[in-house]
Order: C-alpha cells, then sequence, then structure tokens
C-alpha cells in the first residue's frame, strides 16, 4: 500500500534515516540497526551483549525486518531512503494500529535499560540518559519529558513512550526525540 505522507512526518522519517544510516552509504541495513541499539546500551553503561541490551537489539532488528517486508526486499537487504520513507510512512500514518506492533518491542527495550531501579518505568533522569545517547543537552531532555509524561506522575511507562514516539512521528507532538 502506497500512502502520501504529511511533511512533518517526511521530515521526521527523512531525519530517522539519517540518524539511523550509521555507515553513511544511503542505505539502512540490519547493522544500522543493531548498531543504534548498541550505541544506546552503552549509554546506559551496558554492554551491547547485555540481556537488557540483547532485548533492545532484537526489537531493532525486528522493525529492520518489518520495514523491509513493507519496502518489498529481504530481511537481511538494505533500504534507500524511497523505500524506506514509503515503508515507515505506512507504518507512521496507519496511526497505533500499525505503529505500535513494529515499535513497542524498542520502546520497551528502552524502558528495560533505562529502568535503573527496576520498577518497570523510567523517571526524567533515565529518560535523559536515553535522550543525552541520541545527541541532545540534559535541559533539552527534561523539557521533552515533562511534554511526554502523559499521566504527570513523574515517569514513563513502555506505553507512553510509545505514545509519544508515535504521535512526535506524526507531528502531533514538537519535542525533540531523533537527537
Amino acid at each position: 500500500m502506497t500512502m502520501a505522507i504529511d511533511n512533518v512526518a517526511q521530515e521526521r522519517l527523512s531525519k530517522r534515516f539519517d540518524k539511523w544510516d550509521a555507515d553513511g552509504n544511503g542505505l539502512l541495513e540490519p547493522s544500522d540497526f543493531t548498531a543504534e541499539a548498541a550505541n544506546i546500551a552503552r549509554a546506559f553503561g551496558e554492554s551491547p551483549e547485555s540481556p537488557k541490551a540483547t532485548a533492545l537489539r532484537d526489537g531493532f532488528v525486528a522493525m529492520f525486518e518489518e520495514l523491509a517486508r513493507r519496502a518489498g526486499v529481504a530481511p537481511q537487504g538494505s533500504i534507500d531512503r524511497a523505500q524506506f520513507l514509503q515503508a515507515a510512512g505506512e507504518v507512521v500514518q496507519g496511526g497505533a494500529a500499525t505503529f505500535d506492533p513494529v515499535f513497542s518491542p524498542v520502546a520497551k527495550g528502552i524502558v528495560g535499560l533505562a529502568d535503573r531501579n527496576g520498577d518497570g518505568v523510567i523517571d526524567g533522569t533515565e529518560f535523559a540518559t536515553w535522550l543525552k545517547a541520541l545527541g541532545l543537552g540534559e535541559a533539552q531532555a527534561r523539557e521533552a519529558f515533562k511534554q511526554i509524561d502523559a499521566d504527570g506522575d513523574g515517569t514513563l511507562s513502555d506505553q507512553e513512550l510509545l505514545a509519544a514516539v508515535r504521535k512526535f512521528h506524526l507531528g502531533e507532538l514538537d519535542v525533540e526525540l531523533l537527537g
């Protein structure tokens, strides 16, 4: 299914492509997604081979495989910018019904890595560590946290994080989540 995406979503997905294209070759490959997971894990002081980092990596790999499927390429293939914008655009524009199953394992993996006290949610400091791994400053991270803490309880569940990332890509939330 080919779907036109609005300018905000297109801009954010294009920036996402650039961020994930770790080697700068103009293609997204599984290695780009595993590199992103490893970078996030290291930001939390975890080895990329730890169980928590492995869960995040598996979420990123599953996301890549779904995007590849939607782009019509093999799970170990590569996705160019146009294919990514089309495939990711379908996922984003489909709302929670299509976005959540694709990104949920990544959101759970991020919360799992960030959750230092084991309470199943992340607080502002834990969230800031993730955004600093993406290249954002402490002040930006704290402001973003305030805006996406939907219930105002000072923590984010994986479902709140998932909803925030979806809304960000749809242009419904204007906080920097890309770095």
